[in-house]
């Protein structure tokens, strides 16, 4: 039974745009469906978390907004901080699912009890990936991936 979807940012839960103003100031586009995912998860008492390698306040005020309280904003070793989360909680590896899509992301996909990737992901992630989203990144992928670990934990999928 997974009892944590943690997931990787950019590439994502965003497309893996960054949009950037004359100022230096970053904006990311999020997923309203996503967001929705993180309710579902909620009700179904999984954790959620994000990890991210990068750093970013649009990362921080969508966790907060959404009332995700794990969260790692610019990581140099995101497979060490899923494990410690999984400690923190008393959770081993089997019931964690990681979402990612890039090359990053493939020590944690392959850690967890089952590793997810988003359709546009590289091809390091889908190699490394227990199941693919029908969704890009940044465009419901979380809750494509939310509603399968749901299924899962309730022997319907």
């Amino acid at each position: 039974m997974i009892r944590l979807v943690a997931t990787d940012v950019d590439g994502t839960l965003t497309d893996g745009g960054l949009y950037m103003d004359g100022e230096g100031h970053e904006m990311k586009r999020f997923d309203v469906k996503d967001g929705t995912a993180i309710a579902l998860l909620r009700e179904a008492s999984i954790e959620t978390a994000f990890i991210s390698g990068r750093a970013s306040k649009p990362t921080e005020r969508r966790a907060r907004d959404l009332g995700v309280a794990r969260v790692v904003n610019g990581t140099a070793d995101k497979l060490a901080d899923l494990k410690a989360m999984a400690a923190e909680l008393g959770l081993d590896a089997s019931e964690v699912a990681f979402i990612g899509d890039d090359v990053q992301d493939v020590e944690c996909m392959k850690w967890a009890g089952l590793g997810i990737t988003v359709r546009d992901a590289s091809g390091e992630a889908m190699a490394a990936a227990d199941w693919v989203s029908s969704c890009d990144g940044g465009h419901g992928a979380l809750r494509d991936a939310a509603l399968h670990v749901i299924r899962l934990n309730r022997g319907s999928d």
